[in-house]
């Protein structure tokens, strides 16, 4: 299954764990030396919406870690807007990478619908894709796919943790009047 990184912003919208940024950038050749082409990905966009495009940790398909509300061309190239589910373990793990700075870029996973060979370039040029999935990863293979801010506030984390917290300091306490 071919893969392809790319740049992605990270950043929460009003709510924990939204991200967005761009999951390929037409033009750019790529580690194996493809090129996506301005409008691969129309096609498959009308028959797959993108809540139907999986979003996961590391390519990994029994590793989901949220859902993709928007993912459309414009003319950079295949801009994405989702939720990383933070209250599951894989989706908090991944989160958490992505704040830290651990996880860094996107990688697309696709068909090759049509592609030619320019051996000008020397690349294929990808000029139509099945898109049926978008990774997050936490190895970079192209020095521009990283992330650039993480912002977040995670108000259900802070309540879980004081709770967490509080029920460590009643058992201490009840433990030291026994």
């Amino acid at each position: 299954m071919p893969h392809e990184l790319h740049p992605i912003e990270l950043k929460t919208l009003g709510e924990d764990g939204v991200i967005e940024g761009y999951a390929s950038v037409f033009g750019n050749r790529d580690l194996v030396g493809d090129i996506v082409q301005r409008g691969a990905f129309s096609r498959s966009l009308k028959t797959r919406p993108a809540g139907e495009i999986a979003m996961l940790w590391a390519h990994d398909g029994k590793r989901p870690i949220g859902v993709w509300d928007e993912v459309a061309e414009d003319a950079m190239g295949l801009k994405v807007k989702g939720r990383i589910l933070t209250t599951t373990r894989d989706g908090s793990d991944a989160f958490e990478f992505a704040k830290a700075g651990a996880a860094r870029g996107l990688s697309i996973g696709y068909r090759t619908v049509k592609a030619r060979r320019s051996t000008e370039l020397k690349a294929r040029l990808l000029d139509d894709v099945d898109l049926f999935e978008i990774s997050l990863l936490p190895v970079q293979a192209n020095s521009l796919a990283r992330v650039e801010r993480v912002k977040s506030h995670c108000p259900d984390r802070a309540r879980r943790l004081v709770a967490q917290i509080n029920a460590a300091s009643d058992a201490l306490r009840a433990g030291e009047t026994q």
